[in-house]
């Protein structure tokens, strides 16, 4: 087949799926976003990146930058077609960011795919979820059904969806649910594994070894979505009961899912501001984002790793800490406990129990006399389930070639 696949931040998702594609004889190329920088493993050809649209807040905010950014890949597929004489068999792209709106138009005859990552929801996930950060609204709500438009709409379009989780798979509407498929992107865990000789260095020169005391966090961004509030709440109370603990956290100072607080310029100021005072700052790392080999090194010196998150994206950390065996402390939200199971492979905590996180951690950097059990179980869990090599692959392979003519 001739394959497209469509992702304003290519390979992404489809890293291992395309050269997997290529390698069985598919000719397989991208369509992407001209500023992506990141390396392909397959051609790519780009799109026009959308201008900034000068948008009043408003209900049709996030369909028009949507449908923006669906033209201008509708534009440069058009021009692969009328220029070049391609015409692919199989088109498949991420749903979330409009930019296979309007391909059925240029290619009517293609399979279309999409990549449903979540079907925004107005109760029962993030919305009204935290009411310290986002309380519960009309206008939240609203704006929550405004936002899924897109998303509604790319997956109508669509023969058929994949959703790399059950929780986010059951996150859209019965009657769009049947359109798609769950298989997880997968973990490579040749590569993701543990590692007694790891070493991880700190600004300051000093090393962190397999065996030490580390407490870990890690997230795109360092924000309420992802628990980085109620994370550094824990932190004076761990640092005074272990007082040998050092505690990294990776992860950027802007926002990925939700917004900036009112009175900060960011997450990690305010809430650095509110325990001044109550922190041993020499314990306590910001790494900011690192490159993947220093991240990998990280969890594999973790004694325990902290993975809180609102219901929403399970994030791909979650799995990797897992498949580097860690010790997990994660809470005790849908998406986490589709992986973790409290006391079989991991401990989980209500997410607003302030005392029970801190417990918790203190008890995993105590040593937990159940942690090399509880770490081998988590192993455990991806390798058989969620395995880049031996599940996921040849799992996403069979599906994509299922659609074949």
């Amino acid at each position: 087949m001739k394959i497209l696949f469509v992702h304003q931040n290519f390979p992404a998702q489809f890293l291992h799926l395309a050269p997997a594609l290529a390698a069985r004889g598919h000719h397989v190329m991208s369509l992407t976003d001209e500023k992506n920088p990141r390396p392909s493993p397959v051609r790519v050809v780009r799109y026009k990146t959308p201008p900034e649209l000068n948008l009043s807040p408003m209900l049709g905010r996030t369909y028009s930058e949507m449908a923006e950014r669906g033209w201008l890949a509708a534009r440069g597929c058009r021009a692969l077609r009328d220029r070049h004489d391609y015409t692919p068999d199989l088109i498949f792209g991420h749903s979330g960011w409009g930019e296979t709106l309007f391909l059925r138009e240029i290619w009517p005859d293609a399979k279309l795919l999409v990549y449903a990552e979540l079907m925004y929801r107005t109760r029962g996930h993030d919305v009204g979820f935290d009411p310290e950060i986002s309380p519960d609204s009309d206008e939240a709500r609203v704006n929550t059904v405004a936002r899924s438009a897109h998303l509604i709409q790319g997956l109508v379009q669509a023969d058929a969806g994949l959703a790399p989780t059950r929780y986010q798979a059951d996150s859209f509407p019965p009657e769009l649910r049947r359109k798609l498929t769950v298989i997880h992107d997968g973990i490579d865990t040749v590569k993701v594994c543990p590692n007694p000789l790891a070493e991880f260095p700190l600004p300051d020169g000093r090393k962190l070894r397999a065996g030490d005391e580390v407490l870990t966090y890690v997230s795109r961004s360092l924000e309420p979505y992802r628990g980085f509030h109620r994370f550094m709440r824990a932190l004076p109370e761990v640092l005074r009961a272990r007082p040998n603990a050092q505690v990294v956290l990776v992860g950027g100072e802007g926002v990925s899912y939700g917004g900036l607080p009112k009175d900060a310029a960011g997450w990690k100021e305010k809430l650095l501001a509110e325990l001044d005072g109550q922190l041993d700052l020499s314990r306590v790392h910001f790494m900011g984002r690192v490159p993947y080999p220093q991240y990998l090194a990280l969890l594999q010196v973790s004694r325990v790793h902290c993975y809180l998150t609102y219901p929403f994206v399970l994030s791909w950390s979650l799995t990797e800490a897992m498949a580097a065996g860690c010790y997990v402390v994660g809470s005790d939200t849908e998406p986490v406990r589709e992986l973790v199971r409290d006391g079989k492979n991991g401990r989980l905590v209500p997410f607003f129990d302030q005392s029970a996180l801190e417990v918790a951690l203190i008890r995993g950097l105590a040593g937990d006399p159940d942690a090399a059990r509880l770490q081998a179980a988590a192993r455990e869990t991806i390798l058989q389930g969620y395995d880049l090599h031996r599940h996921s692959l040849p799992q996403l392979v069979d599906w994509v070639e299922s659609f074949a003519s």
